[in-house]
């Protein structure tokens, strides 16, 4: 028996026999599941990593036996198969949309092979995938190094960088003469790159295509030539740029590399948006774990399975064995929440932060008594009597990422101000859309209650505590 199947029925006994709304089962399970992220997988054989790995892709091209055959023939060379994870610097924040192939990768590590993870510093100036799409303009040489700063830190909770490579695409894209590049090209039809729907569209519609957009797929499959890739990760949205890096690979006589395509995970508003920092539906590698935990105990039930499935180490046999239990109404949806974002926190900030964080949201939700909360975020009300309330929300307390977000938590009805006493009584007072531009003084009196009741200022699932 492997290690990881061992580690599955220690879980299984858990899920099965436990009451999965009890600290005790819940601290069990996360004990057995944070190990596993850390979890030794080279005794699994050939075709066991490659199922392991095709359980979580959308894309396995050419097919998961051939990926297995090419595990099977790098073990008899005496080698491990160079994985590549490539990501432009677009923004200075990864978000768990952005770690679906991350932890696959991890998942390649641990059984054994080499990960080469390569900043794409050179081809963010190109701006792809359209270079009108305000998600993905060029860049300068400032924003990819203000961008470059915490990249690192923030997916090192998944990929050990003392087994793996670090690299920069400048490193040999910058040396590529122009003779080099047009051999290349002349080798490519103009139809794989015309296979884009984006493309098609803005033809359609007679827009015009710059021929950077053209090139940026070729130019992101040098990368491949140079470290002479075995297998590549990336999301279903680079399908067709992963394919060209298989097609480059032959021109340059190489072994095309096997493509693996991971899920664009759904947003924690549960609207069908891809996760995305634009639309403030995301959870961020380097926040706090306090807002991870609460963020994603803010879910809809329905995201539940898809977030077990891409973001945690579980196994399809403990998927299941859950998702029978939430049918039968032997678990309850808020108790799987509870798990999933111990999960997530815990492999972001380790178990200790995890617990403290899962202590702290129920404080502050379940017995609702903010008063016995610790590390709640405050502001002084002789300081801000005359701010605006969406500035609070925005500026102070970075509750809300814009003043737009700010009245739709206000119009969802969850802009409220809290009186709390000190033995625990409530008196709420709820904000709407009109009051987020009026200043905080002109608030307070609404929030009527015992003149030594503490204030507190909620949106959402944060809270403030208001100090006089």
């Amino acid at each position: 028996m492997s290690r990881l199947s061992e580690s599955v029925v220690r879980a299984m006994e858990i899920l099965k026999g436990s009451d999965l709304a009890a600290d005790y089962s819940v601290a069990r399970l996360l004990e057995e599941t944070y190990r596993r992220r850390s979890l030794d997988l080279s005794d699994l054989s050939p075709a066991e990593q490659a199922a392991l790995v095709e359980g979580r892709a959308i894309n396995v091209i050419p097919s998961a036996s051939t990926l297995a055959d090419r595990i099977s023939a790098a073990q008899t060379e005496g080698r491990p198969l160079v994985i590549k994870y490539g990501i432009d610097p677009t923004s200075p924040d990864v978000h768990l949309g952005h770690s679906v192939p991350i932890i696959i990768a991890s998942r390649f590590q641990r059984m054994g092979h080499h990960v080469v993870f390569i900043i794409g510093d050179v081809t963010a100036k190109i701006g792809d995938p359209s270079g009108r799409s305000s998600e993905r303009p060029p860049l300068t040489d400032a924003d990819i190094a203000h961008n470059l700063s915490g990249y690192q830190q923030q997916v090192t909770p998944f990929i050990d960088f003392a087994r793996a490579d670090l690299r920069f695409n400048g490193e040999w894209l910058n040396k590529v003469s122009l003779p080099e590049l047009v051999g290349i090209l002349a080798h490519v039809p103009v139809s794989m790159t015309l296979q884009r729907e984006d493309f098609r569209s803005r033809l359609a519609a007679g827009d015009g295509l710059s021929v950077a957009e053209f090139v940026y797929s070729v130019v992101m499959a040098l990368d491949s030539v140079a470290i002479t890739a075995d297998v590549e990760l990336g999301g279903v949205d680079q399908l067709l740029n992963l394919q060209m890096c298989r097609r480059v690979m032959e021109i340059r006589e190489q072994t095309p590399e096997v493509i693996i395509t991971t899920p664009l995970i759904e947003g924690t508003d549960g609207t069908g948006a891809k996760m995305s920092k634009s639309k403030g539906n995301y959870v961020g590698l380097s926040a706090s774990p306090d807002d991870i935990y609460g963020r994603l105990m803010s879910i809809p039930d329905h995201l539940l399975v898809p977030y077990l499935k891409q973001l945690t180490e579980w196994t399809d046999d403990e998927i299941a064995t859950v998702t029978s239990r939430l049918a039968d109404d032997t678990a309850h949806p808020m108790a799987v929440k509870r798990i999933l974002a111990g999960e997530v926190t815990a492999a972001l900030h380790g178990l200790e932060a995890a617990e403290a964080a899962r202590a702290e949201f129920t404080a502050r939700f379940s017995k609702r008594a903010f008063g016995d909360t610790q590390n709640l975020p405050s502001f002084s009300l002789k300081e801000h009597a005359g701010t605006a309330l969406v500035t609070l929300l925005t500026e102070v307390l970075a509750f809300a990422p814009s003043n737009s977000a700010a009245r739709r938590v206000a119009a969802q009805n969850g802009l409220r101000l809290i009186a709390e006493t000190a033995e625990g009584d409530q008196h709420t007072t709820a904000l709407d859309e009109d009051t987020i531009h009026q200043p905080l003084a002109a608030l307070i009196p609404q929030a009527s209650g015992s003149a030594e009741a503490t204030l507190y200022l909620k949106a959402g699932r944060k809270v403030a505590r208001i100090d006089a």
